[in-house]
């Protein structure tokens, strides 16, 4: 019978390995710093689009 090789399922297709890893070096964003700067930059090419 052949051994089982962890307990991880196959359709997850590693995923689960990379969100579970904390690397000190990475860049992290605040999802709330993103949702503003594009909200900026959509407000500036709305008022770019009316001024121009």
């Amino acid at each position: 019978m052949a051994k089982k090789r962890g307990g991880r399922l196959i359709s997850s297709a590693g995923l689960v390995n990379y969100y579970e890893s904390e690397d000190r070096r990475a860049v992290h964003i605040n999802p709330y710093h993103v949702i503003a700067a594009a909200a900026v930059i959509g407000a500036v090419v709305l008022v770019l689009n009316i001024v121009l």
